[in-house]
């Protein structure tokens, strides 16, 4: 694993327009950012058309073609690259229903049996239930994309977000319960 004083050098070059910094951030850091994205790719089971290598290649693409971020240190790009790694998985799963219901053409009866990937459906439903958290709560809302979609640990997440871990921990919490509630109904435990 890299010195994180490492990345903050190289973050520091990126800001300042130097591409080759970004490529270096980026080689440092992938080992770590296929595993959360290999992750992530488990929880909905085998996915045949997409690999943790095109999420991760993906996410780069959305990171290299974004305007100079000012990363801040490698949590704050760990940050910024769950982001990019949701907007990915969600991009995906819209694709995935959109194909399954016809992709915009007429559906034939013979296609109505088709299952819809359940995963790509939850994925959307959780997309939708993080925006209206995100509305109550921006904070709750990061608190999840970084901890659910990032793979950072409380004290990544509380410095981020230049809170406490007992806020996180707290947040964390409150946003689950909420994502509960939306995703299942209030009254199913």
């Amino acid at each position: 694993m890299n010195h994180p004083a490492d990345i903050t050098v190289y973050l520091a070059a990126a800001r300042q327009g130097d591409r080759a910094a970004l490529d270096e951030v980026f080689r440092r850091v992938y080992g770590e950012i296929h595993r959360l994205a290999r992750a992530q790719i488990r929880r909905c089971g085998p996915q045949p058309t997409l690999s943790a290598s095109v999420v991760v290649h993906e996410a780069y693409l959305k990171l290299a073609r974004a305007p100079a971020v000012a990363w801040e240190d490698r949590s704050h790009f760990f940050a910024v690259a769950a982001r990019a790694m949701r907007q990915v998985l969600l991009n995906h799963a819209r694709r995935h229903l959109a194909a399954k219901r016809g992709g915009g053409r007429p559906v034939s009866l013979d296609s109505v049996d088709q299952p819809i990937d359940p995963c790509a459906a939850e994925l959307v439903d959780l997309d939708v239930a993080l925006g209206r958290l995100g509305a109550l709560d921006p904070r709750l809302e990061r608190v999840v994309e970084l901890r659910f979609f990032g793979g950072l640990s409380e004290q990544e997440t509380a410095e981020v977000l230049g809170v406490t871990d007992r806020t996180v921990r707290r947040d964390w919490r409150a946003a689950r319960a909420f994502l509960h509630r939306e995703l299942h109904g209030p009254n199913d435990s």
